[in-house]
Parts: C-alpha cells; sequence; structure tokens
C-alpha cells in the first residue's frame, strides 16, 4: 500500500471536499472523492459506482432508477447514488438532476483551474435552499417565508429545483413574529431540556456526553389501564419510542445512543418493543443501526453523526459549571474556607479578617446563629467580616 508522502508532495494543488464539519474536539473530515447532493441524485465525479438507497425497498423500482443510470452514464464517466426522494420521481426530473449536476462539475473544475490555492471553489447551498432541496416533497401544503428578499430567493430556487412547488411558498406579513405563530420557540426550548413528557404521562430523559446519548425511559404519572404492571411498562415503552426517533431528528443526535427502556418480564413484549423501534427509525433521513436488547434492557442505536448537535449548535458550555453540569455545594465550600482558615490562621496580622464569598455561601455562613462563623472566629482568634459578593464564583472565595 502506498504512503501518503509518495501520493502527497508538499505544494501541490488538491481539489478536496469536507465530507463532514468539524464536531466537538474532531477536526474536519476531507477527501478527494467528490460529491454533489442534487434533489434526486448524488454525483460523484471520480468513481464509477452506482447504487440506490436502501430505503428505496421496491426492486421494481430499484432496477428502474438504475436503468434511467445507466443510460446516462453512457454520456460521460463519473458515479451516482440514487437518493430515498428519486422514488416515484420521472424519467426527465432524473435527468434534468443529472444534466444540473454535470453542469455543476464542469464549473467547478474550469474554477477548480483558474484559481490559485488555498480558494473555495464552490460552497453547499445556504441551509434554506437545502431544507427546500431535501426535506420538502409534494406533501407539503404551504411554505411561509417572513421576508420579501428570501421570498423572492426561494421563489427563484424553486423554479430551478422544483418548479411545482412555487405556488406554495407564501409571503408572511402578520405582525405576530413567524416563530411564535407557529410555536416555533416553544418547540426549540424543549429541544434543549433533558426532560420530555409523553403524552400518556410517562416521560423521557435525554442526556448528551462527549461520547454518547443516553435515554432514560421512565413510567412516570402513568400507571396504567389494566392491573397488569407488565401490560403498563410495554405502553410506556412504545409511547416512548416515537418521541425518542422524533427528539433524535430535532436535536440531530448522533453517533451512539444508548436506550435504557423499562424492563420487560416477557420475550414478545421486548420484541414489539425492538419491531416499534426499528420501524419508527425507517422514517429518519440519517442512516442508522439498532443492536438487540441485552440482559439490562439497554438498546444502543448508532446514526449517522454529520453536524452538531441543536444543543451545540445554538448553545455553548455553560461558563459557570465548565461545562460540567455541577458545582460543588455551598457547605463543601464552607469546609474548605474552614480548612482555608486554619491553614493561614497564624500569618492574619491584623485584628480584622475579610472574608469575601458568593452571596449563597454567605447565607450559609450565617445560619444557625452563625454557628460556622462562630467556630472560624475562635480558631483564628480574629473578628470576622463577611462581604457577600454576587460577582464571586460559589465556589470562590477571598480572605485577606
Amino acid at each position: 500500500m502506498p504512503q501518503i508522502s509518495e501520493l502527497l508532495k508538499e505544494g501541490q494543488e488538491v481539489l478536496i471536499q469536507i465530507a463532514k464539519e468539524p464536531i466537538a474536539k474532531k477536526g474536519a473530515r476531507i477527501t478527494s472523492h467528490i460529491a454533489l447532493p442534487g434533489r434526486f441524485l448524488v454525483f460523484m465525479p471520480t468513481v464509477n459506482h452506482t447504487g440506490v438507497s436502501r430505503k428505496i425497498a421496491s426492486e421494481e423500482e430499484r432496477q428502474r432508477l438504475k436503468r434511467i443510470i445507466q443510460s446516462e452514464r453512457e454520456n460521460g464517466g463519473g458515479g451516482f447514488i440514487v437518493r430515498t426522494a428519486a422514488a416515484g420521481a420521472s424519467d426527465e426530473e432524473l435527468r434534468a438532476d443529472i444534466r444540473f449536476l454535470k453542469n455543476l462539475w464542469s464549473e467547478i473544475k474550469s474554477r477548480s483551474d483558474t484559481s490559485k490555492a488555498p480558494a473555495l471553489i464552490y460552497h453547499d447551498l445556504n441551509v434554506v435552499e437545502r431544507v427546500l432541496r431535501d426535506q420538502v416533497s409534494s406533501e407539503f401544503s404551504v411554505i411561509w417565508v417572513d421576508t420579501e428578499q428570501e421570498y423572492e430567493r426561494i421563489v427563484r430556487f424553486a423554479n430551478r429545483f422544483q418548479p411545482a412547488l412555487v405556488k406554495r411558498v407564501k409571503l408572511y406579513t402578520k405582525e405576530t413574529p413567524l416563530y411564535d405563530q407557529f410555536g416555533l420557540n416553544e418547540e426549540i426550548n424543549k429541544a434543549l431540556k433533558s426532560k420530555v413528557w409523553l403524552k400518556s404521562g410517562g416521560y423521557i430523559v435525554i442526556n448528551q456526553t462527549e461520547a454518547l446519548v443516553a435515554i432514560d425511559v421512565n413510567t412516570g404519572k402513568y400507571v396504567g389501564k389494566t392491573a397488569r404492571l407488565e401490560d403498563t411498562i410495554v405502553k410506556t415503552n412504545v409511547d416512548a419510542i416515537k418521541e425518542i426517533v422524533r427528539q433524535v431528528r430535532l436535536r440531530d443526535l448522533g453517533g451512539i445512543i444508548i436506550i435504557d427502556f423499562i424492563d420487560m418480564d416477557e420475550r414478545r413484549n421486548r420484541q414489539k418493543v425492538m419491531q416499534a423501534l426499528e420501524e419508527a427509525l425507517r422514517l429518519d433521513r440519517a442512516p442508522s443501526k439498532v443492536l438487540q436488547f441485552n440482559d439490562f434492557g439497554l438498546v444502543a442505536i448508532t446514526r449517522k453523526r454529520v453536524k452538531q448537535s441543536l444543543e451545540r449548535t445554538i448553545g455553548s458550555p455553560c461558563p459557570y459549571c465548565q461545562a460540567t453540569g455541577f458545582v460543588k455545594a455551598v457547605n463543601t465550600i464552607c469546609n474548605e474556607i474552614y480548612v482555608e482558615m486554619r491553614k493561614i490562621s497564624s500569618h492574619l496580622e491584623h485584628s480584622d479578617v475579610m472574608l469575601r464569598v458568593n452571596p449563597e455561601v454567605a447565607k450559609a455562613l450565617k445560619l444557625n446563629n452563625a454557628k460556622l462563623l462562630g467556630e472560624m472566629e475562635e480558631l483564628t482568634k480574629k473578628t470576622i467580616i463577611i462581604k457577600s459578593d454576587p460577582a464571586l464564583h460559589q465556589e470562590q472565595f477571598d480572605i485577606h
């Protein structure tokens, strides 16, 4: 196998694509095998491979799509992957997509030949255009846009990619902001909380860590409609699946996802829950695999992670707790202050000692007739003046 130093030389210009953006501490993944996504197809000009999305189940439809691609490939090299959205698409729609992608590649090549590295040759559509290209289908009744400029851009884009959608693009002119009108802000806020309630009265808890996502299922307020506890558990587990898959998509959770379902005694019930999970994941666009229950009722899902999760995209690590989710308890800080006082008591020169602390710590020091404060004054043989400072972190204190 050739070494990388044999394939690449310092100063050599190479046309590359960012295949995956940087996530957490991982850098971007780059490739020289370019992939250009269209509405129905992905064009790969550097390979000779043809594939069809596994989510298109009908063998007849798969063969039809392959035939169209093969006939077009005779007009030049390159490979194609048929996207899930192509199921049911007409010959003309697919051929139009092929023409568009091949023209795009010609443009990219000519730009590459005339540009000096490093240079951005091409970037994918913006977020609005990507949503229209990848998510919007004929099932959508209307597309609301709240600015005239964006409205005109979307109409132009729809004319080019999906002319049938043009009539459904509408300019939103009400005074109530668009997000408030459709309750989107509320949904986003819910998607940032770890606890999500189910309609039945049960709930799920979602926790993201660096290594994986853990999802716990609980019966909560749901007591069931039958006397059998097993039935209540199965109902909660099955109800949770729909919401889990929705939250996984909404929050864009990826990598390893562990679901802790409520333990079920009967094997057929475990199979029922697994089946419901696999069916729900089929509707998810991101590729995923489900690993069977183990003895503890845990299920592992591996889901392709292409970009940051919603939480990491619109949030930032908490500067107060340093993204750990915890700070030392007030009582712990009080004990630390006591230990520090004992350590430095012989070095305190003045009769008064100024102790600057967070207001919560100040409150705790003055509890029970300032018992802890009295013990420190006895220890140091000094008068301790407490200064409450809201600007001070709960874990910090000053003695002087």
